[in-house]
């Protein structure tokens, strides 16, 4: 009788499990071997051609042009959200009055999809219908913010809306660090004669690491799949100039029929993302048997 008990959770848990392996790291296999064949509007396995498909890859300009704004939206993105949450997060460390209504409304974007952020975005930015045409009604006639329409600047329109929408989970999660840090620690540091920003940049930063490496992960992870939001708001354009890794291979596996090489680039994204990953995986596996 005690060993079907034991026995029971593992049967409930199987079905998920199996399903879950099968539709995530099947997909990911089956993927890969797509990248080996010459597969257009459909996956065509009698034409296997090697690494013919990455080869073609990396000479298409289109492709260099998705890494380098991969590149700048996941520095900007990165990099502003944490700023930002940051700053908002000493704002309400600060034990202010309404503390619950300014961070809810903080991280209302949050509960947003990145398509609604998009979509909203895209309006504000456009300058027939937002921003620029609102400073013109109010008698601004000189200002100009076209960015969205500019094949130079519309990445960083995808990068303003992306921050905008994630400033707020980074917000929670450095908010969560400081409540856990002893307040004896700020009030011995004070009485030493440290100024508050001195006690943050060398105090209180190096104790948050670790929330700091868990949210540069996290949000790397979601640049490198940066999809439905570059998709309502610029849709790769103009032309091509605000492409990504995840909107090329959609244009190329669904628009123009090479499957082949959208499942190259998929598995190059799937690197990427392992480049992430991987390392700060190992090093938490290898830093716990040093904690025990």
């Amino acid at each position: 009788m005690k060993s079907i008990e034991n026995l029971l959770p593992k049967l409930v848990i199987a079905p998920a499990f199996v399903l879950g392996f099968a539709f995530i790291y099947g997909f990911m296999i089956w993927n890969g071997v797509l990248s080996t064949t010459n597969s257009r509007m459909l996956p065509n396995y009698d034409e296997f051609v090697g690494l013919e498909q990455y080869a073609k890859l990396w000479e298409m300009d289109r492709w260099y042009v998705a890494l380098k704004n991969l590149g700048l939206f996941s520095v900007l993105y990165v990099g502003g959200s944490m700023l930002l949450g940051m700053v908002l997060a000493i704002f309400l460390d600060q034990k202010i009055r309404f503390e619950g209504v300014i961070r809810t409304i903080y991280l209302y974007p949050m509960a947003l999809s990145f398509i609604v952020t998009g979509t909203a975005w895209k309006w504000i930015l456009n300058p027939s219908l937002g921003l620029e045409k609102l400073m013109h009604d109010l008698g601004w006639a000189s200002f100009g913010f076209d960015w969205l329409v500019q094949s130079d600047t519309a990445i960083y329109c995808v990068v303003i809306a992306g921050i905008w929408q994630s400033a707020g989970f980074a917000m929670a999660l450095f908010l969560a660090g400081l409540r856990g840090i002893d307040d004896s620690i700020i009030k011995a540091a004070q009485i030493d004669g440290a100024t508050l920003p001195r006690i943050y940049w060398r105090i209180i930063l190096p104790i948050l690491r670790p929330v700091v490496f868990s949210t540069i992960l996290v949000l790397s992870h979601l640049s490198i799949k940066a999809f439905d939001l570059v998709m309502a708001l610029t849709a790769g354009g103009p032309g091509f100039s605000s492409d990504v890794p995840a909107t090329f291979m959609f244009t190329m596996s669904f628009t123009r029929g090479q499957i082949g090489l959208g499942a190259a680039s998929a598995t190059m994204m799937l690197a990427m993302v392992a480049a992430i990953v991987v390392p700060y995986l190992y090093s938490e596996l290898r830093s716990k048997p040093h904690e025990h």
